[in-house]
């Protein structure tokens, strides 16, 4: 294939460190690719006032494709406490530069797979019947609506006149918060659209129908959020019925799911939800199979794809003189860009890689060791973030 330009953003924290160990790995199983680094986090919103500079989104729309490590977000005032002093006072307002950069490349398919590898001591156990513990296989991928719902971003405190007689003409709003004075009320919305409630949907029964999954569950509050989850679950059965028959649809709600993932993990293939749903319910599965450090993601538009762990920036490891995190969710992520280009081979080799040697339990970081977090782990048998990489690379 025509060789490849990546866009490399670091961010904060351990975002470096992790993205550096998957790019060693990606080079060692032959695949050939330049980077070029993208500017992007919480130094540049102290020192530029934007976390996410235009030359970084102009890198992007020239490449397409992007690998991201991650981020640090902070609230409203402290985000302006740290603001270099020249750019103090001229109203700036952080916000999250990966929120960001699905806004502006209309990133709206995001894909979380969560699937347990064997040998992993940290996979979800329960007990069976009499004494017996079982430990059910995990292999579970969730598909979140990226750029709608909860994360929007349209939203107010101490609305203006508008907005407040706006909202004051839903018999609702006057009802329950009428009475409240404008300036203690923050408001935010949850937006769904047909087009990407469609897409993200159709994405979802897709991947079931190609991958052999035999259901797909939609996971909102539709007896609830009536308007919002209810389009997703009306659209969700008309999709099932009109194009995709041969695959059930199951409906849940959010907070049963959240109970159901522990229960019988092993009855779930692929779930879709809205943006804050979908969050929620992505990082349960995620500790069924051993924490943020083996999960990965993509965020797809159809111009522009990104792919990044879903853990954070875990700045109180990042001034360590060694890094201790477990790059591996960093490294599936790398793994699912080669599949989104057509580099399957590749793929399937890294991926089978990090499943040996989690196997084999030889190298193991501090996470899967079940140690807290330390400088020291490093002396008590973990390995650290290299050492985690250059086993899988051994392996290959």
């Amino acid at each position: 294939m025509t060789k490849r330009t990546i866009v490399a953003m670091p961010g904060d924290g351990i975002g470096g460190v992790v993205l550096n160990a998957a790019i060693r790995v990606l080079e060692a199983a032959g695949f050939d690719a330049d980077y070029v680094n993208g500017d992007i986090g919480w130094e540049f919103w102290k020192n530029e006032g934007n976390p996410l500079p235009e030359r970084t989104l102009k890198l992007l729309e020239q490449h397409k494709l992007g690998l991201f490590g991650a981020i640090t977000s902070k609230p409203k005032d402290s985000a302006i406490s740290e603001l270099a002093p020249a750019l103090k006072d001229k109203g700036l307002v952080y916000s999250s530069p990966i929120v960001g950069l699905r806004q502006h490349f209309d990133l709206d398919i995001c894909i979380r797979p969560c699937k347990s590898y064997k040998g992993n001591p940290l996979n979800f156990i329960r007990k069976g019947t009499g004494d017996t513990i079982v430990e059910p296989e995990v292999d579970v991928v969730i598909f979140r609506q990226n750029t709608e719902g909860l994360y929007g971003g349209v939203e107010w405190s101490n609305p203006n006149s508008e907005v407040y007689d706006a909202f004051m003409t839903h018999p609702k709003f006057l009802k329950n918060f009428g009475s409240v004075p404008v300036e203690e009320l923050s408001i935010s919305t949850r937006i769904f659209s047909r087009k990407y409630t469609g897409r993200i949907l159709r994405a979802a029964f897709s991947h079931a129908k190609k991958f052999g999954y035999k259901s797909v569950t939609v996971c909102e509050k539709p007896n609830v959020i009536r308007e919002t989850s209810g389009m997703m679950y009306k659209m969700a059965q008309e999709i099932q019925r009109d194009e995709f028959s041969e695959i059930e649809l199951w409906n849940t709600n959010i907070d049963a799911q959240m109970m159901w993932l522990t229960k019988n993990p092993e009855n779930y293939g692929v779930i879709v939800a809205g943006n804050m749903f979908g969050d929620i319910v992505s990082d349960g599965f995620a500790g069924l199979i051993g924490g943020l450090g083996f999960a990965c993601s993509a965020n797809l538009g159809e111009n522009v794809a990104v792919f990044e762990p879903t853990h954070g920036s875990a700045p109180k490891y990042a001034d360590y003189p060694e890094s201790i995190v477990n790059p591996i969710a960093m490294i599936a992520s790398a793994c699912m860009m080669l599949d989104h280009i057509g580099e399957f081979e590749i793929s399937q080799q890294i991926q089978k890689s990090i499943a040996d040697v989690v196997k084999s339990g030889e190298v193991r970081t501090y996470d899967m060791m079940k140690m807290v977090g330390s400088p020291d782990v490093l002396q008590k048998g973990a390995a650290s973030t290299d050492q985690m990489a250059d086993a899988i690379i051994r392996n290959l």
